[in-house]
């Protein structure tokens, strides 16, 4: 079984549930922990995405980040829960060290998955986390407490946290150390120092936090570029460089819940829940009654993963391009393709439908129909999709946003939303779960069966 050397160093034990990733940890890796261990907290890692773009409060993103903590990084013994935390901060590190863009991502989210962890920790650990970083701070001498002590009660209650008899511990630090305390004018501020309550450390443990990992990345990056990269180009590289656009949910490979498309179900399917890129495709289908290869890829493998049967597929396909290119051309040049999409042909292999990260990544050209509309449309031409769609202008104006801003996973979210009057907490990451969401909501509006029988 192979492995990987090379983490080198010690890992960092003043606390053991929440390491500083100052080092990797001296072991030796399995490559399947290695992927597996990297996917895990990726998981964690875009749900908080998600969670932040879709403007959750902090108490529910602390409880997020809990709950996902416990289901996807957790075993059975502490130590092997703390080889996986630090060993999947490192691969991810490495990971997303590659271009400034990864960078930002990673270091935000990192940065945010800390701060909630260190918040989640007991008075003692926190403290114990404070001396590690090494921070030059003392805590406020008694008497020096007592003078400034109607100001901070002052400060207290304007951000509705009174001060309790026994909350006497606070750190004086340059004020520009807690820039977001300050903002929030959560801290008294004298001659250029703040007066930080030790319920409000984290801000500046956090700053701290923050900046060593982003000069961490930085130098990971230069080590990947110089060398790493090349040593591991047969082993570890091909891992790395697919990790930043792994998808990690279902891969919808089958049909789920026993949903099966027919061809006389598709017309109805596609205007009824199919997300938009499939009904960008589907119409552009209609209309040309052709789709280039990376086209007919996205939606093909989606039709098979609603439960198209490759009987069906031929059909649907030949029924289309015939109209084009003739039955017989279709034959020679087309037919072949289907039957390996479902594994029918060349190695076999058994495709998978392509997530909502994939779609994002991809790059179409002039007369290219796929990729995800919310990025790769013009706002104008957004709006008008969505329009069709059935989206109200007040749901569009916040979708709009969503996607200028770059959330189109949440630009999709909230226009699945907006179309069937219901809510999506875990958002859209994959076409085929917009599908299978989309029909289990209105099999349970409707009293007759729906065109596209899903069981529950």
């Amino acid at each position: 079984m192979q492995s990987v050397r090379g983490l080198r160093a010690g890992v960092v034990a003043a606390n053991p549930s929440l390491p500083l990733y100052r080092s990797p940890p001296p072991l030796e890796v399995r490559l399947e922990d290695f992927e597996l261990f990297a996917l895990d907290r990726l998981r964690v890692l875009k749900a908080i995405s998600d969670a932040l773009s879709r403007g959750k409060k902090p108490e529910e993103v602390e409880k997020l980040v809990s709950d996902l903590w416990k289901l996807h990084m957790r075993l059975p013994q502490a130590s092997e829960s703390l080889n996986k935390d630090v060993i999947s901060h490192f691969v991810l590190r490495l990971v997303y060290c590659r271009t400034e863009d990864l960078r930002k991502w990673f270091l935000s989210l990192e940065t945010t998955l800390f701060r909630y962890r260190f918040k989640l920790e007991n008075a003692d650990s926190q403290k114990a986390l404070l001396t590690e970083f090494n921070l030059p701070y003392k805590a406020v001498p008694n008497a020096e407490f007592e003078i400034v002590k109607e100001k901070l009660e002052q400060v207290a209650r304007s951000i509705g946290s009174p001060l309790s008899s026994a909350e006497t511990i606070f750190y004086k630090v340059p004020f520009e150390e807690v820039p977001e305390l300050v903002a929030g004018r959560k801290v008294y501020i004298s001659r250029g120092n703040a007066y930080v309550a030790m319920n409000q450390v984290v801000s500046l443990v956090v700053t701290q936090f923050r900046s060593y990992l982003s000069k961490a990345l930085i130098l990971t990056n230069r080590k990947w570029t110089s060398s790493v990269r090349d040593q591991e180009k047969d082993r570890l590289t091909p891992i790395v460089e697919a990790l930043s656009t792994s998808y990690v949910g279902p891969d919808y490979s089958q049909a789920r819940e026993s949903t099966e498309v027919s061809l006389k179900d598709i017309d109805h399917a596609a205007n009824s829940s199919f997300p938009l890129c499939m009904r960008h495709l589907y119409a552009k289908l209609k209309e040309d009654h052709h789709l280039k290869h990376a086209g007919r890829m996205q939606l093909g493998l989606f039709l098979k993963g609603v439960g198209l049967k490759l009987d069906d597929a031929l059909a649907f396909w030949r029924a289309e391009f015939s109209q084009k290119v003739g039955a017989e051309r279709f034959e020679k040049e087309y037919a072949y393709n289907i039957r390996h999409n479902y594994g029918k042909e060349g190695k076999r292999i058994d495709y998978t439908p392509h997530s909502c990260q994939r779609i994002i990544s991809a790059t179409p050209g002039v007369g290219d129909h796929h990729g995800c509309p919310f990025r790769h449309f013009s706002e104008e031409n957004l709006r008008a999709a969505l329009g069709q769609m059935g989206v109200s202008n007040r749901a569009m104006e916040d979708v709009i946003d969503k996607a200028k801003n770059r959330h189109y996973q949440v630009a999709c979210t909230l226009t699945f939303e907006a179309i069937h009057s219901s809510s999506c907490d875990r958002g859209i990451n994959h076409p085929n779960q917009y599908f299978i969401d989309s029909q289990k909501i209105l099999q349970s509006k409707l009293s007759i069966t729906p065109p596209c029988n899903t069981s529950n």
